[in-house]
């Protein structure tokens, strides 16, 4: 058991070696730049090859008039700023200061994992493949709810960057691109059902606001049904849709300031309601 932990990248350590920290930072820097710059690609022009529909990311978006269907600039803007974030996490792993070297080594096998999740869904997404698309954004799903629970930090920095910034937009992908796996997407069956599971965005937010006081995943989702309800008002102002994604967006917007305010006064708290020493926050091993 020892042996399995020992090489197992997920696994909690009381410290991290000078050889490990390497790995974390090259493999870290090339899956990032993999993620960004197959985004951005992709994001202007089709893929050459594949059997079934192809066509950009927003190409995709606005070809099937789901219930789910984003604005691609709000989308946009908050995929530029999570990349943006993400540098500053990158440095975080050249950090000097080694409590915050070892949070970014804390959670860099899950960022990783993230990274090449999301290249795998943007290269099946563009290829029409959908079905493949859903079982990749449900991975890394399990990938970052994993990392949430499992990878406390007190650096909201990086749990922005990386925990909560990717999570809530892997939760509505899962609706997004779901939504267009499904027969009929712009079906009154389909919108009827869109018009049900919109709300669980919002029970899904309030969850992590009211338990945890993460103001960041609240933000965060609010921003992304922003992007859901200006899509669906552009799409057809008569709808449920739109009113019940600026209705989602308004609630976690007001229960995110609610709780972000006392933060941005003094008054500290973590995103548990319990923070146990982190033992991975121990200095690194000068020798292994």
């Amino acid at each position: 058991m020892e042996r399995v932990h020992q090489v197992n990248p997920f696994a909690k350590r009381d410290s991290h070696s000078k050889n490990s920290v390497i790995v974390y930072k090259v493999l870290t820097i090339l899956t990032w730049l993999l993620s960004v710059i197959i985004s951005f690609y992709y994001s202007v022009n089709r893929p050459s090859d594949g059997h079934w529909i192809k066509n950009t990311i927003w190409g995709q978006n606005d070809l099937y008039l789901t219930a789910f269907r984003l604005n691609k600039i709000i989308a946009s803007i908050y995929w530029i700023v999570l990349f943006v974030l993400q540098v500053g996490y990158v440095a975080h792993l050249f950090s000097g200061n080694v409590e915050r070297l070892n949070a970014a080594c804390a959670v860099g096998s899950h960022f990783i994992l993230n990274n090449l999740f999301h290249f795998a869904f943007v290269m099946l997404f563009v290829r029409g493949a959908f079905g493949w698309a859903e079982l990749i954004v449900i991975l890394n799903f399990i990938n970052l709810t994993s990392l949430y629970f499992r990878h406390p930090s007190s650096d909201r920095f990086i749990h922005e960057a990386v925990v909560s910034g990717p999570l809530a937009w892997t939760f509505i992908a899962i609706y997004w691109n779901g939504a267009i796996m499904v027969p009929h997407p712009a079906s009154l069956v389909s919108r009827i059902f869109g018009n049900i599971f919109i709300w669980s965005i919002l029970v899904y937010g309030l969850f992590f606001i009211v338990t945890y006081k993460d103001y960041t995943m609240g933000f965060n989702l609010s921003v992304l049904a922003a992007a859901i309800g200006v899509s669906q008002f552009f799409r057809q102002i008569i709808a449920f849709q739109w009113i019940f994604a600026f209705t989602i967006m308004a609630v976690l917007f007001v229960a995110t300031i609610a709780v972000a305010i006392p933060a941005a006064t003094g008054k500290d708290f973590s995103f548990r309601r319990e923070r146990q020493p982190d033992s991975e926050r121990a200095p690194l091993l000068s020798d292994n």
